[in-house]
């Protein structure tokens, strides 16, 4: 449903958006081509999201893309856990949806 949410929002801003389904996947999609916005959906374990920014991290050619994670607002565990990875900004769901288009055309 989020992703779908994310789609939409790239598609009517004209902005190209990859979607990975799982953490090497990801890596291997930015080690192929960096992009310049990395968006975390902090509550989907099949990502890995906290493994994804701590290889990300590690990787110099990685390092320095820009990481914006979501999730429920009840989550704190799952925010202070994305903070303390080093994700770039940590927001609840509503107001990470309010912001993606800003988000996605900064990008």
């Amino acid at each position: 449903m989020f992703t779908s949410k994310i789609k939409t929002a790239a598609k009517q801003l004209g902005v190209p958006l990859a979607v990975a389904r799982s953490r090497d996947g990801a890596l291997a999609d930015m080690r192929t081509e960096a992009p310049s916005l990395v968006i975390l959906d902090l509550n989907n374990p099949r990502t890995d999201p906290i493994g994804i920014v701590g290889a990300m991290k590690a990787d110099p050619a990685l390092a320095s893309i820009r990481t914006v994670g979501f999730s429920q607002h009840t989550q704190t565990d799952a925010i202070r856990a994305a903070q303390q990875a080093g994700v770039d900004e940590v927001l609840a769901r509503g107001a990470f949806f309010e912001r993606l288009p800003e988000f996605l055309t900064r990008a």
